[in-house]
């Protein structure tokens, strides 16, 4: 049976870019948004009982489907079970669009998946054209400028697959995120066997390979990125010179600035600053960088990504406003719809709004917890 594209949906609260409706309702046709309106439908609808109607969820940075891949150090999964599970968990958490975060080069924690990346980008496209996707799939290469043969592995997939977005890491001890060796020891170590003398050997050899090979490779990313009209995103930025070295390279999204001075830099330059919905959550961040919340409340916080927890990202954009009373709902739905998908280029879809992508969540909020009742991506069912 072909499902239907085109529906009518009822008493319903909208959530606009401008104004939330109490009551009111959504007519979809042929997976597009075809008109709203207040008070009694046209016709008889799909009745939400007075659920929040949001636009589809707009992910940009996601560790999650390298979890499902590889959930154990040394195991691999099935790609292709991998990708359906991580497509279907993301559908259950309201989320549409996602941008796939895959990791090119080594990073501090963990070995590079060398051929894997291209096995992920095989799956991936494999279970678009076969039809197995619930929502909408974009790539994210998360790219380690320190790494020695990261530049080899964007290219090599960047030539085989589309790339969307690009973000510059350097996760070396002493640099960015970690500043204070002491706050990467504890991220990074704590559960290492290494003895205090190896651990400095280690150190060593990070600091090694980021004088040999950040600058060089963050240049031929760069480079990369603007040949194949990839955007492009800086990564932990700490300081108004790195906001600085963000704006030369035409860096259009600053991921987890780790300073209130960083992001505001990026705010005022003009570039989209993204944290993480983990941190809402949690009221501030796990490695002791800035709270988002913070940012939120000196006006500088643009887009929330949920990291490492997909449920994150409905949680924390509705609870903002409680925390952040100058924060609307309106306002902070678009920081997980709206703003991302315009930051990326994606003019079709993150809100409600007649000709956009019927991409819609029904929430359902029991006290304040958000359940997930029904999700459509371009007006077929996806959760």
């Amino acid at each position: 049976m072909i499902e239907p594209t085109s529906f009518l949906i009822a008493n319903a609260t909208l959530v606009l870019p401008d104004r939330v409706i109490e009551n009111g309702w959504l007519a979809v046709e042929d997976g597009l948004i075809a008109a709203i309106g207040d008070g009694a439908p046209p016709e008889k609808g799909l009745d939400l009982a007075g659920d929040l109607l949001l636009p589809g969820l707009v992910e940009l940075h996601t560790d999650h489907l390298e979890a499902h891949y590889a959930p154990r150090p040394h195991v691999r999964w099935h790609a292709p079970s991998a990708v359906t599970a991580y497509d279907a968990q993301l559908a259950a958490a309201g989320i549409t669009t996602v941008f796939d975060s895959l990791r090119a080069g080594s990073d501090a924690d963990s070995a590079s998946i060398g051929k894997d990346l291209i096995d992920l980008g095989e799956a991936v496209d494999a279970a678009r054209a076969a039809g197995h996707l619930r929502i909408d799939h974009h790539t994210h290469l998360r790219c380690e400028i320190a790494s020695p043969d990261v530049v080899e592995q964007a290219a090599d997939f960047a030539g085989r697959f589309p790339v969307h977005m690009m973000s510059l890491m350097d996760h070396t001890p002493g640099q960015r995120q970690f500043r204070d060796l002491e706050t990467w020891r504890r991220f990074y170590m704590r559960k290492t066997p290494l003895s205090d003398a190896e651990i400095e050997v280690f150190v060593r050899q990070r600091l090694d390979l980021h004088e040999r090979f950040a600058l060089r490779h963050r240049k031929a990313l760069v480079e990369l990125a603007e040949a194949r009209g990839i955007v492009l995103a800086s990564h932990d930025d700490a300081t108004e010179g790195h906001v600085v070295e963000a704006v030369g390279n035409k860096v259009a999204i600053a991921e987890f600035p780790t300073t209130l001075e960083a992001a505001a830099a990026s705010h005022k330059a003009g570039i989209a600053v993204l944290m993480g919905g983990p941190n809402i959550v949690r009221g501030g961040s796990h490695s002791g960088n800035v709270a988002a919340e913070d940012l939120a409340r000196e006006g500088v916080l643009d887009i929330l990504s949920s990291d490492y927890i997909p449920s994150s990202l409905l949680i924390a954009a509705l609870e903002l406003p409680r925390r952040v009373p100058a924060i609307t709902l309106p306002t902070a739905i678009a920081m997980v719809t709206r703003s991302p998908a315009r930051a990326t280029g994606l003019a079709d879809r993150g809100a409600l709004e007649p000709g956009l992508r019927a991409d819609l969540v029904r929430v359902h909020l029991a006290d304040a917890t958000p359940i997930v009742r029904r999700v459509w991506s371009r007006g077929r069912i996806a959760a």
